[in-house]
């Protein structure tokens, strides 16, 4: 069965760090292209961060750039989400995803056909 679990979120005053772990299995993490999404309540799915596979193109929203690092273990079947600089914007549930090409969802972030984590929250406080 393919599936991601994800670790990592909680608390953390602004300007802190934090890191996100997205554990895959029944597929190889170096053959998709991943993404890190995010929801706030009210507010629509938004890609955050991703990397494209095999190549490893990342790319990063405008409002993380300089601040957020997507990563991966392949010996591990992992991706990483490093934050730092958090700002109370930030706040959010984050959502790995994974998919031969990642398909907007169009609606809540777990929608669609991307294969997608339990999802995570995040609360940065000022």
């Amino acid at each position: 069965e393919r599936q991601l679990v994800q670790s990592g979120g909680g608390s953390v005053e602004a300007g802190g760090s934090m890191t996100l772990s997205c554990a895959a299995s029944g597929f190889n993490i170096n053959e998709v292209d991943i993404g890190w999404y995010r929801q706030a309540p009210g507010d629509e799915c938004e890609l955050v961060s991703s990397i494209n596979n095999p190549v490893g193109a990342t790319y990063y929203a405008g409002s993380v750039k300089g601040r957020f690092t997507i990563s991966q273990d392949n010996a591990k079947n992992t991706v990483f989400l490093g934050m730092s600089s958090l700002k109370p914007e930030d706040t959010s549930v984050y959502f790995c995803a994974a998919n031969r090409g990642l398909i907007p969802p169009a609606g809540s972030c777990g929608s669609g056909s991307n294969l997608w984590g339990q999802g995570t929250q995040v609360t940065v406080s000022p």
